[in-house]
């Protein structure tokens, strides 16, 4: 969706290599809570060996961020929705885009409608 007429339903796409980074990563993050004795952690070199002591020694830690992180991203999205309406996007469509690209991918999206700026319209 592109910028239309007084920017109500401006929407942009972020960054596909960001996307990839915050996928592939909290993926990975996904695994090592929920799945860790499955991990190769000796083909993972340094990673591998940190995530395995992670594993091993702070499991409840691990969970206990997992959750906050998805609860950090709940209200990325919901302060997205506020950002929406001071900067006039009132298209359905274009809040919810905001909402879900922001809930997957936090600041990734979110500092794209935090520069975001709308143009002025003069009042005749």
């Amino acid at each position: 969706m592109a910028q239309t007429a007084g920017d109500v339903a401006y929407f942009q796409r972020g960054s596909l290599f960001w996307f990839t980074v915050i996928t592939v990563s909290f993926g990975y993050y996904t695994w090592a809570v929920f799945w860790p004795e499955s991990i190769p952690y000796q083909s993972l070199g340094p990673l591998g060996s940190f995530t395995q002591y992670l594993a091993d020694h702070h499991q409840t830690l691990l969970r206990n961020g997992y959750w906050l992180a998805w609860l950090v991203h709940a209200g990325e999205s919901l302060y997205a929705m506020v950002l929406c309406k001071s900067k006039g996007i009132t298209s359905p469509q274009a809040r919810l885009l905001w909402f879900l690209q922001t809930f997957l991918f936090g600041v990734a999206s979110l500092s794209i409608l935090i520069a975001y700026r709308p143009k002025r319209q003069k009042r005749t």
